[in-house]
């Protein structure tokens, strides 16, 4: 294990070979090209990063970005996407600011209310030099609602298929661009109403021609497909949920992809063709934050606030309600993430408990258990989620300090 302390801003750390890699692995598999990487599982399978870096080690280029943002950037051939919400200075009052919901909202609000008008816009970025190639901004307006204290009105991560990059927002929206950086499309499915005024997460999930977005909050709840081509939507599926910040995986099996869905209320699972549900079982803690994972036929859901929940679903059979059935391979109800997601790399499944440097690892498989509340040294509030490369894993905390195992 070794600690060591990572560059603020965006920078690229030398020898992160994510991609021009020869054999059989598909072009996504080479880069980083969504939220949780080319499977959704927080692995980069052709990565070998560094295990230290420094301000004069390891770093080919650093480059301010403008804002602030919690998203992830995403990167594709020879370009890096980031996306950021720049604040102009401009002094505005929420349009909603006198409904009665507003002021309620407000009352119990413990996030940051907003009060300037933001650029919400992503940076294209030359891979090898560090170069800006081309920024856009996507929409100018004054947040209707708030975010958490450690959070930011940019905190959905893009998506590319290598031909077009799929920026998101939220309630500011969806946003489809090509290669250069033109507008090819836009959408909007209105405004998010999220407990707390926390602010958003959820990231879009690209899977063929389509793109799904999970749109959980206090008013009328769907999970949606969409014409990546176009932005047609394709289909919606009502949802009975409160608020939360997951991300849906698209898991194939059988020969058919199907959306898992992980949320308070219900894990759910639909067919991407129809949008029709396929399984469901129960849900998740509140406030579910972490997203799904899958390898070889499971599906791992799992959250951690105010309670402590993992479950291990088999895909094969599952139909209907699949609560306490032999679907549920295994579960876990402690030492569970808050905010992070879980790591699944090579049949291994790593959790860190609630918000910590605190680490468990498991046979994914079997949940047989091969350590258990391993604290990570110089470790402090971890949100992000650990990422494995070349037989590693890599955690990072809110400081920026790094552990390699």
């Amino acid at each position: 294990m070794r600690r060591i302390a990572a560059i603020p801003l965006l920078c690229l750390i030398s020898g992160l070979a994510m991609g021009w890699w020869p054999g059989a692995a598909t072009e996504a598999e080479r880069f980083w090209p969504q939220w949780r990487g080319p499977h959704a599982t927080g692995v980069a399978p052709f990565g070998d990063p560094p295990v230290e870096w420094s301000e004069d080690r390891n770093v080919k280029w650093k480059v301010a970005i403008p804002g602030k943002g919690s998203s992830s950037p995403i990167v594709w051939g020879d370009r890096v996407f980031v996306t950021t919400a720049v604040s102009t200075g401009k002094k505005a009052e929420p349009p909603n600011k006198g409904s009665q919901a507003a002021r309620g909202r407000r009352f119990h609000m413990r996030g940051i209310e907003p009060t300037e008008v933001q650029k919400f816009a992503i940076f294209a970025i030359d891979r090898k030099s560090g170069k800006v190639l081309w920024q856009r901004t996507l929409r100018e307006e004054l947040p209707h609602e708030g975010t958490h204290p450690t959070g930011t009105w940019a905190s959905n991560s893009p998506v590319t298929d290598g031909e077009h990059v799929y920026a998101y927002f939220g309630s500011r929206g969806l946003y489809c661009l090509d290669w250069e950086g033109n507008l090819v499309w836009e959408k909007d499915l209105g405004d998010m109403i999220i407990k707390l005024g926390f602010g958003e997460g959820s990231s879009p999930f690209l899977y063929g021609d389509k793109i799904v977005l999970n749109w959980d909050h206090e008013g009328p709840s769907f999970t949606i497909a969409l014409d990546k081509k176009t932005g047609k939507e394709l289909w919606r599926a009502s949802r009975e949920e409160e608020t939360s910040w997951t991300t849906p995986v698209v898991v194939e099996h059988g020969g058919k992809p199907q959306v898992v869905t992980s949320a308070t209320n219900r894990v759910r699972s639909y067919d991407l063709a129809t949008g029709k549900l396929i399984w469901e079982t129960t849900g998740m803690t509140m406030n579910a934050i972490p997203s799904p994972v899958a390898s070889g036929g499971i599906v791992f859901v799992t959250s951690g606030f105010r309670g402590n929940a993992l479950l291990a679903i088999r895909l094969d059979g599952a139909a209907g309600d699949i609560t306490n059935s032999k679907s549920i391979a295994w579960k876990l109800d402690q030492d569970t993430p808050y905010a992070p997601s879980p790591l699944l790399y090579k049949d291994t499944l790593y959790l860190l408990k609630r918000n910590s440097g605190i680490l468990s690892c498991f046979n994914a498989r079997t949940g047989q258990e091969y350590y258990r509340q391993k604290r990570l040294e110089g470790i402090g509030d971890v949100y992000s989620s650990p990422v494995g490369a070349a037989g590693r894993v890599y955690v990072t905390d809110r400081e920026g300090a790094t552990v390699v195992l």
